[in-house]
């Protein structure tokens, strides 16, 4: 069943209204945020588990539970003094095929800044930094400006929300590299660094930003958490298939009518998805040829297997995807696969930190190898070697771009080898002759 008007978190998804904040207060937004506070933090805390809400950021966490890793009494520094605690906002959003942060901030930043004052309160976070990709330049523009009302309306800051609690918000731009979207990568950028993971642990929730108990967060997940706190978590919770809860922005590009972003509740059925929002797939459902279903960072899926399935964390990975972040990417029969695939190889051996060397190394090899099997130039063993490799990538490196290079060949490989096969036969001397 598809979600109704009523239920949706993000009325003003598509920017039929102004952003500002005398529209988001009519829209519900900043609507008795004092009260949500006034519950106190373990109740918010308790709340966002049992909303079973998971991070939206693609690894799918239990947020609540992530929040609840907080200390309760801040550690304290050499001297003795209490060290202040952190949420940094992961607005850095540079997934292939992603993109319902950028409608959030651009349209509805207000849901976001209360959000962040909702979820920081509950850990006792001094301030939140929301870390903007930089060629997110008009949404950044939206950011600054919207935070400059929430200032000076006193909603942050001082006394935020007339609550008591001090809570101050950052936006910080970053450069564009894929790889400060890894948490860890963001808070070496936010601290002035080169952008590359760090071992863990220590994690974040221990010693984060400039070695401060923090907390990372996609900006879907922190803008859904004042809602839920009006609503009740049971609200939230009616929606989707047990241990998928909740409401979910979808990305839907590619080879459809329609492409779009939706909000729609979790587990509905790729078919019900693509129907009711996307006016079907071109050429139609016959023409399909394989979806990635959570970004460029997932295996695909062939059409057959992903027509029926809830779109949701337990169904993908019934398939041998993810969810990852929703973003859909449909492609028809005119797509040439393994192009697409050996393109995807490119962004990850160009994204490559460098700090790993099965990342550094083998996103090159097997970028270079998906070339040769896209022309044809290759030997059949050459397959089978190039599977071998995305295994001694896959797990083996700090962060997970290692996995993210290696899921896409592999799934090509498991689904789409005659069409490797072929290619190097018909590249053969004796094909020729």
């Amino acid at each position: 069943m598809a979600l109704l008007d009523k239920d949706r978190i993000f009325t003003n998804l598509y920017g039929f209204q102004p952003w500002n904040l005398k529209e988001a207060q009519a829209r519900g937004a900043w609507d008795n945020t004092k009260d949500i506070l006034a519950k106190g933090k373990e109740s918010i805390i308790e709340e966002m588990k049992a909303s079973g809400l998971r991070g939206r950021g693609g690894a799918g966490f239990p947020t609540g539970l992530k929040w609840s890793f907080m200390p309760k009494e801040p550690p304290k520094d050499a001297a003795g003094n209490p060290k202040p605690s952190f949420l940094v906002i992961n607005a850095d959003e540079s997934e292939p095929g992603s993109c319902k942060d950028r409608e959030i901030m651009r349209h509805d930043p207000h849901l976001l800044f209360e959000g962040a004052l909702v979820a920081g309160f509950a850990m006792g976070a001094r301030a939140a930094y929301i870390y903007i990709r930089g060629e997110y330049i008009r949404e950044a523009e939206v950011l600054f400006a919207a935070r400059e009302e929430a200032y000076a309306a006193g909603l942050l800051g001082k006394n935020a929300c007339g609550s008591g609690y001090d809570f101050d918000v950052f936006v910080h731009r970053g450069a564009g590299a894929y790889i400060c979207g890894e948490e860890t990568a963001m808070i070496e950028s936010l601290e002035g660094k080169k952008g590359q993971p760090r071992l863990k642990p220590p994690f974040p929730a221990g010693a984060g930003l400039y070695g401060c108990p923090t907390t990372v967060n996609n900006v879907e997940s922190i803008a859904v958490a004042p809602t839920i706190m009006r609503r009740g978590a049971s609200w939230f919770s009616s929606f989707g298939r047990e241990n998928n809860k909740g409401t979910k922005l979808f990305q839907i590009s590619g080879h459809v009518e329609k492409p779009c972003v939706v909000e729609e509740e979790m587990s509905i059925s790729f078919r019900e998805l693509i129907e009711k929002h996307c006016g079907g797939i071109t050429g139609g459902w016959d023409n399909l040829l394989a979806v990635i279903p959570g970004g460029s960072s997932v295996p695909l899926v062939p059409a057959a297997d992903i027509i029926d399935c809830p779109m949701d964390y337990d169904g993908l990975k019934a398939v041998g995807s993810g969810l990852g972040t929703a973003a859909i990417i449909v492609m028809d029969k005119s797509t040439d696969i393994v192009r697409a695939i050996s393109r995807i190889s490119y962004f990850y051996k160009h994204e490559s930190c460098g700090q790993c060397t099965p990342c550094r190394e083998g996103t090159g090899w097997m970028w270079r190898v998906m070339e040769r099997l896209r022309t044809g130039d290759a030997a059949p063993e050459e397959i089978d070697m190039l599977f071998q490799v995305t295994k001694q990538v896959e797990g083996h490196t700090i962060c997970a771009l290692g996995d993210a290079a290696a899921w896409p060949i592999q799934g090509l490989i498991r689904h789409f080898r005659p069409e490797l096969e072929r290619r190097i036969a018909e590249n053969m001397p004796e094909a020729a002759e």
